[in-house]
């Protein structure tokens, strides 16, 4: 029991840092552990019963604040209209030259949008190829400012195929891997979660896919570009372009440029991997969340100590 309480306590935490009530099924995903349903369900009747934990309608949460569970299932809503937009962009997406695999991250990859939310892509290009990859496909995120569609999507994350396995081992990458929605690419997609089976060490592993991604199709043209770069003049370019990138990005990095939502943007470049600064957000998250933890243990312990 203990251990599930403690559990069902820190899933819930981790939520809590973005305002986003549970349901039931969810916190049973979400657990690292597996657990009878029975004796989830009694542990969070006891916890609601001491008002560790609210529950609010069909959710549960560690705030009684009911406009959350409204704001919740107002971007559920929102994040189906959205997710439907991501198939149509993803399969564009996958037209471009080394493109691998494609997937739905962030908010949105958890069922939920908030108004001013775009959509994040997380993407595996061919191996020593990624940079080539990632300037075609940026060069279609240019044209999207003449349609006025600059902050409609957002291809924030990419791996090749040498850079399956994620460096940052913590609550926060596991969590934003186990949520990816694939779109395109399976096989490659499943390649990439077997690398990362360290995930299991934080949530259990998914047993289905809400949607059922194809395999990528290599047209006559993509095959045609991919022969021309397919050789040494290819490596230098890829290199090269690497190296253009990191130097805009540490420029925008010094002057300390910020988003659309006013976060401090920031990139992380590898030859296999180009990612967000992960001391902009990530790192804040699992500081907070880790500080919440810590004091519900230590108010649960009062609690169960004075039953």
């Amino acid at each position: 029991m203990n251990n599930a309480r403690q559990d069902i306590l820190k899933t819930l935490a981790y939520f809590d840092y973005f305002n986003y009530p549970l349901s039931r099924k969810e916190i049973c995903s979400f657990l690292p552990a597996s657990y009878n349903q029975s004796l989830v369900t009694d542990t969070l009747f006891l916890l609601t019963e001491n008002e560790t934990v609210f529950k609010i309608d069909n959710f549960y949460s560690l705030q009684n604040d009911c406009s959350l569970v409204k704001k919740r299932l107002e971007g559920n809503q929102r994040a189906m209209k959205q997710l439907a937009i991501a198939k149509k962009v993803a399969k564009i997406l996958s037209l471009f030259p080394y493109v691998e695999s494609i997937s739905v991250s962030g908010s949105l990859s958890k069922y939920y949008a908030d108004e001013k939310a775009d959509i994040d892509f997380f993407i595996i290009t061919s191996a020593n190829r990624l940079w080539i990859a990632r300037t075609c496909m940026h060069l279609l995120k240019k044209l999207s400012y003449l349609a006025g569609k600059q902050d409609w999507f957002c291809m924030n994350y990419y791996v090749d195929e040498i850079g399956r396995e994620i460096n940052e081992k913590n609550v926060f990458t596991a969590m934003e891997i186990v949520t990816l929605l694939p779109m395109q690419g399976i096989s490659e997609f499943k390649k990439f979660i077997s690398k990362n089976a360290w995930t299991n060490d934080f949530f259990p592993p998914r047993v289905s896919m809400p949607y059922i991604p194809t395999e990528i199709k290599r047209g006559f043209f993509r095959g045609l570009f991919e022969s021309i770069f397919n050789s040494n003049f290819g490596d230098h370019i890829d290199k090269w372009l690497m190296q253009l990138t990191a130097r805009r990005w540490e420029k925008k990095k010094k002057n300390e440029k910020r988003n659309s939502h006013g976060a401090r943007i920031g990139m992380v470049v590898n030859r296999h991997f180009s990612k967000p600064d992960p001391k902009n957000f990530q790192v804040k998250v699992i500081q907070q969340y880790e500080k919440r933890v810590k004091k519900l243990m230590e108010s649960d312990e009062l609690i169960k100590a004075a039953l």
